[in-house]
């Protein structure tokens, strides 16, 4: 395969929401170094590496069956968040193709989950039903969670304190709630991203029966879903601090709340313009992963020992390999979006 089409392919995997599901994992089996001095630098990368593939698939398996059911056929307004990928809708996959990549993706995703069931209990084979479940049958049916509005719960749950208490627990083999409440942030912003994403989406959802909770109860309802998901998110990371359940440097955190405020703003007066809400989708996907970064990095320096090098940085350092890659994307949206700004 060339170039060009691996970059097809790319364009496929929508890499830029796989931090999603990684950035989670990280936080998780970083949490279980801190409170219960276990790490296990194995595990770790499995873990992730079964997490990165799974999401990959996902976002393919929602491509495929949204083609299939006409959505992104239908969609046609160019916003790049929106939408899927568009290489079904445009003829560079073929559909057969793209079901073919996603399958053996998931495959490799599961045998990693049931070698780490093995190996430390079997818990963990019980989260990775529960975590295939929410990503297969996002999209695909007979359950399809995104089309009976019940998709961004699902996804709430499963990639924070989902894919946190599973990597704590693979790593401590027990659950706590410093895992819980460390990660939680992450699954209820992921919820705001989704709906702000399905926003753009509000008519041709409908026409094609997507009903989701924007195209259930509409874009105004969505807004005030969004700003009420999004804040309760900086909630929960205060809340946690008070309690005594993520450490207090975790405050770093919070200073992405311009960043969100302005998404806020942008969404407020472009909502009904899919195009120019473009920034406002951009902004919660930097308003996510800037803010598990900081949380990240509070927690690498609060478990920071000089005599554990390998555990106290390679959750960090692991990091900045994975997102790399999404640094490059973003870096190239902004660009683009000051220069038709």
């Amino acid at each position: 395969m060339g170039l060009s089409g691996w970059g097809i392919w790319w364009k496929a995997f929508r890499y830029h929401y796989a931090s999603a599901s990684f950035m989670p994992g990280i936080l998780g089996g970083l949490i279980a170094w801190v409170h219960e001095n276990q790490f296990y630098p194995g595990y770790f990368l499995l873990v992730l590496l079964g997490l990165l593939l799974n999401h990959l698939a996902l976002n393919m398996t929602d491509d495929y069956y949204d083609f299939r059911h006409l959505v992104d056929v239908l969609d046609s307004h160019g916003n790049p968040y929106s939408g899927g990928s568009g290489t079904l809708s445009k003829g560079l996959i073929r559909p057969d193709q793209m079901k073919k990549v996603f399958s053996i993706f998931y495959i490799v995703a599961i045998g990693i989950g049931i070698l780490l069931g093995m190996l430390r209990g079997s818990f963990v084979l019980f989260l990775l039903a529960f975590g295939f479940f929410c990503a297969f049958f996002y999209a695909a049916p007979p359950v399809r969670f995104g089309y009976r509005g019940l998709g961004e719960i699902a996804q709430l749950l499963c990639f924070g304190p989902g894919i946190g208490l599973g990597a704590y627990y693979v790593q401590a083999q027990k659950l706590s709630w410093e895992a819980f409440w460390g990660t939680l942030s992450f699954g209820i912003m992921l919820f705001s991203m989704i709906t702000i994403n399905e926003i753009p989406d509000y008519l041709e959802d409908r026409k094609a029966g997507k009903l989701n909770l924007v195209a259930r109860f509409g874009r105004e309802a969505g807004i005030k879903l969004f700003i009420l998901s999004l804040f309760a998110a900086y909630g929960v990371i205060l809340g946690g601090i008070l309690i005594g359940k993520i450490p207090t440097i975790g405050l770093i955190s919070m200073s992405t709340l311009p960043i969100a405020f302005k998404t806020v703003s942008i969404l407020r007066s472009c909502y009904q313009d899919p195009t120019k809400m473009a920034p406002a989708n951009l902004g919660m996907i930097c308003v996510h992963n800037f803010t598990a970064i900081l949380l990240i990095l509070a927690y690498t320096i609060s478990g920071f020992r000089q005599e554990a090098l390998v555990a106290s940085l390679l959750p960090l350092l692991t990091l900045i390999f994975l997102y790399a890659p999404v640094t490059v994307l973003i870096g190239k949206a902004v660009i683009r979006s000051t220069q038709k700004g």
